[in-house]
């Protein structure tokens, strides 16, 4: 009686260790943009004085598309407030892609097809403002 006792403790502890692993495992590798994209650029949302957010910047070498996030910092993440990415071929007169509201962590993402093009990004969260323009070019 015992060992049964013993085994079916021991089942039941590899059980709930296997079902732990597996369902603390990702659902997807994916990232914020989808799957295949690779983080190239990371910056501080403004470019000086105090930080609101950061403005990442994603590309994926299958597709040849750029996406673009902007995320709160600091006291700014997680809380609702003004949030706003922007991405565009270099040049353009029109954002290709534009994500604009009042969020609790990001806007975005936003995408445009930019293979062998340099791209221009604005990021914002409440009053700090980042431009790029001309960057990420190939």
């Amino acid at each position: 009686m015992r060992t049964r006792s013993k085994i079916a403790t021991l089942a039941s502890a590899a059980l709930v260790s296997t079902w732990l692993v597996a369902g603390a495992a990702p659902a997807s590798a994916a990232g914020p943009c989808g799957g295949g994209y690779s983080r190239v650029g990371v910056y501080a949302i403004p470019a000086s004085g105090a930080r609101t957010g950061t403005l990442e910047v994603y590309y994926s070498a299958s597709s040849g598309k750029n996406c673009a996030l902007t995320y709160g910092y600091g006291s700014y993440a997680g809380r609702v407030n003004q949030k706003q990415v922007g991405i565009s071929l270099s040049g353009r007169s029109a954002w290709a892609g534009v994500d604009n509201g009042r969020f609790a962590h990001y806007a975005g993402p936003v995408y445009v097809r930019a293979r062998g093009k340099c791209i221009d990004l604005r990021g914002q969260v409440a009053t700090g403002v980042r431009h790029l323009n001309g960057v990420h070019c190939g």
